[in-house]
């Protein structure tokens, strides 16, 4: 299922979208984080190359999303190497990790907001890293398997909330930038989430998870391209 059938119809044709506070403060936080610096410059030279209207540019930005990260790998490289000689860090080869996740997740909510600033998502619909933003976010997310807890994986949640801020619709994305972690991570919340939601002998006596009214999803691969 794509977001577009998730969510309906994503468009909204009203005026620019203004940021609440918090989107603002994200967008300054990505702005102003330094090994970022390459990577929001290629999201925004290829759509100021485009030929497309800029609303149209940015939702393309989001199918280009890897090879731009590749592309923004050489700065990044160079941003730790320098860190190393000014003697900030002793060795750059734990950060490349960390910091290869941050920027897929930090480029992929700076081309979400951008779009919801030109009016290709609905203002209602809201995306965070933070999961203690979203409301009941613990009662859709935790899986009890025999007197234990499994916590869904989760880097990014879009979601969307009713008139009262009570949650109407979430959908959780897990992020990994390598085929080996995707691999271990999908089939076993496949298998986890098909156990918890069907009715079967093994949840009866060990699985239980609570499914209200919210959407529900372990998100292992993602089109970007189709989010908006």
């Amino acid at each position: 299922m794509s977001a577009l059938d998730f969510y309906g119809k994503f468009s909204n044709n009203d005026a620019v979208y203004q940021f609440t506070s918090d989107e603002k403060r994200t967008m300054r936080t990505i702005r102003e984080n330094p090994y970022m610096k390459r990577t929001l410059e290629l999201i925004e030279e290829r759509v100021h190359k485009s030929k497309q209207k800029p609303e149209d540019a940015y939702k393309s930005v989001f199918d280009e999303l890897y090879e731009i990260l590749n592309e923004a790998k050489a700065f990044v490289d160079d941003y730790l190497a320098d860190r190393k000689k000014r003697g900030e860090i002793i060795d750059e080869k734990p950060a490349i990790k960390s910091i290869a996740g941050n920027s897929f997740s930090l480029a992929l909510i700076f081309i979400f907001l951008k779009n919801k600033e030109l009016g290709n998502i609905r203002s209602d619909i809201f995306i965070t890293s933070q999961k203690s933003k979203v409301p009941s976010f613990d009662e859709i997310s935790v899986i009890n398997v025999d007197g234990e807890t499994q916590k869904l994986d989760c880097d990014l949640v879009i979601y969307s909330l009713n008139k009262d801020q009570t949650l109407k619709k979430c959908m959780i994305l897990s992020l990994k930038t390598s085929l080996r972690e995707r691999a271990g991570q999908t089939y076993k919340w496949k298998l986890l989430m098909e156990i918890a939601t069907t009715k079967n002998a093994i949840r009866e006596n060990t699985i239980s998870v609570t499914v209200q009214r919210f959407y529900l999803k372990s998100v292992s691969l993602v089109n970007f391209g189709e989010i908006c």
